[in-house]
């Protein structure tokens, strides 16, 4: 088995599996979108490896590999970005929900407060 098939099933296994995990709802599409891309371009130039060394040549790279691995550092530094955001974002909508949630708590004391104190002058 040559490294052209090798890198053609190895990407159909990870597409596949991304399918899987986005229909088993482990991944949702927002995040499995990136490596549906990746996968597919990696089935593409396994298939017609002659516009992957065109490509490559275009961009000024010597050899394939070194514009694979230029590629595929240039993506997981835009996606650990992306990572990045989405997490800030939680982090936000998660310090957001903790300042309603008190302040939830606190009007649910005062309730209390008010019906017991409400209810301690109909006993009296």
């Amino acid at each position: 088995m040559n490294t052209k098939s090798l890198a053609g099933i190895l990407s159909v296994i990870v597409f596949l599996l991304i399918i899987e995990l986005v229909r088993r709802e482990r991944l949702t599409f927002k995040y499995a979108f990136g490596w549906l891309i990746i996968a597919a371009a990696g089935i593409f130039f396994s298939a017609s490896h002659q516009v992957l060394y065109r490509m490559a040549e275009w961009f000024g790279f010597e050899l394939p590999s070194n514009f694979i691995f230029f590629t595929f550092i240039c993506f997981f530094v835009f996606l650990s970005i992306l990572l990045t955001t989405f997490l800030c974002q939680q982090d936000m909508r998660n310090d957001t929900m903790a300042q309603k949630i008190g302040i939830l708590e606190m009007e649910l004391k005062d309730l209390k407060e008010q019906l017991s104190a409400q209810h301690d002058k109909e006993r009296s």
